[in-house]
């Protein structure tokens, strides 16, 4: 999690009265965190945002936003490359249950950045404090050095 994503879910929380930062297992994906560290750092990250909840899920989106009693998924975007790809998704999450997206284009600051990229400059010891709140990237810096 980046400083990116966080400026969306504070910008998200601005905008509605309750804003759920859905975690997402993926079996197939071998994530560097377990979904239960990434709702933990998620929680910690988002303290200061009381209206912001974290939860995990499995299965489609639709279901967990209907499981939630939310309407809008907010996504970010940071480039023409991404909205291709997310409308799509917008457009299979209205048809399957009738949820709008409402897309928040990426703070300037951020549009460079993704987990990815910061996993990677920390890989090979290079500053990523500029990117990550401290929690993140001390358990990130930690999780490397066990790999």
């Amino acid at each position: 999690m980046t400083y990116g994503h966080l400026d969306i879910f504070g910008r998200a929380a601005q905008l509605y009265d309750e804003v759920w930062v859905a975690v997402f297992h993926n079996a197939s994906k071998k994530a560097l965190f377990s979904v239960e560290e990434r709702v933990e750092l998620l929680g910690e990250t988002t303290v200061d945002m009381p209206n912001v909840r974290i939860a995990s899920f499995q299965g489609l989106t639709v279901d967990f936003c209907q499981k939630h009693g939310a309407g809008v998924i907010v996504r970010g975007v940071r480039a023409a490359s991404d909205f291709d790809y997310e409308l799509q998704m917008a457009q299979m999450n209205y048809g399957m249950g009738g949820i709008e997206t409402v897309f928040i284009p990426t703070n300037p600051l951020y549009s460079f950045l993704s987990s990815s990229m910061v996993k990677d400059v920390a890989k090979w010891g290079g500053d990523i404090s500029p990117h990550v709140p401290e929690i993140v990237q001390s358990r990130l810096i930690e999780r490397l050095r066990q790999d």
